[in-house]
């Protein structure tokens, strides 16, 4: 890893296309100042001891930790991070570690609120509360193409991406917090329960339906930054399969935020 960006690609806990994704990080070390290496759960859980986080500039997280999918009922139980694990990762937060987390990474660590805190909102596979509000599963639809603007243009992260531009991905129902966090992208996609299937439904096998389902108008956001506390943080709701991976605006918009993060 001889690039100057040192980045850490963290995945496990939701399936995806290997070849095609790493396929990514591949084509921006080629073509940028990124080196990287990947790192999958369990041994991702140790990034937050001091030693091997200081071997990264960047966390990309591509990850979805803290559930495990049953097949039976309950459809998925949520695990706690281990012992020790958030004062850490608070730390890695407070000494200014980059942090890029990607599509379903937005579901992640479901029992610590926390972390829904340092995303910038959470995607729920199961009826929950967040922030004293009760929310049911969230929604989700594949391969929609959609119109995505760019509303911060002087923002580092849409540093030379088309003022808008289509995209063909997975597009998210979920709480998101606007009023915390700075707004890059938003979608032309109509965020209401009609355009979207429940997760809940899908993880007990009733895939693409909404029965019985609702969901409260979303938020449009689908990319934004962070800071939690003195660490930069972005949020890319891209990113589902192959398609997505070989776009050129999500390559370039992946490759500024990868950038911005690891800018001291």
């Amino acid at each position: 890893m001889s690039k100057n960006i040192r980045v850490a690609v963290v995945t496990k806990g939701h399936p995806f296309d290997h070849d095609a994704f790493f396929a990514v990080f591949d084509q921006l070390s080629r073509t940028g100042d990124i080196g990287w290496t990947h790192v999958e759960h369990p041994e991702a859980l140790e990034l937050v001891e001091p030693e091997r986080a200081a071997d990264f500039d960047v966390f990309v997280m591509y990850d979805m930790p803290g559930l495990e999918f049953t097949g039976g009922d309950p459809p998925v139980n949520f695990i706690d991070p281990p012992s020790g694990y958030r004062e850490k990762f608070q730390q890695l937060l407070d000494a200014g570690k980059g942090m890029v987390f990607m599509h379903h990474a937005v579901a992640g660590w479901p029992t610590w609120p926390g972390y829904a805190e340092i995303v910038g909102g959470r995607f729920h596979y199961q009826p929950a509360e967040l922030r004293n509000a009760a929310y049911p599963d969230s929604g989700y639809r594949h391969d929609v193409t959609h119109t995505v603007e760019v509303v911060d243009a002087t923002h580092p992260v849409c540093a030379g991406v088309d003022p808008s531009f289509s995209i063909t991905d997975e597009v998210y129902l979920f709480p998101v917090f606007e009023d915390d966090v700075v707004p890059l992208m938003r979608s032309t996609h109509g965020f209401v329960a009609d355009n979207f299937y429940s997760a809940d439904l899908a993880i007990r096998g009733t895939r693409n339906s909404a029965e019985g389902w609702n969901h409260p108008p979303g938020s449009d956001l689908v990319a934004w930054a962070n800071s939690q506390p003195n660490s930069p943080v972005v949020y890319l709701q891209f990113g589902d399969g192959p398609q997505t991976y070989a776009d050129p605006n999500y390559r370039k918009i992946l490759a500024n935020a990868i950038a911005w993060v690891a800018d001291p």
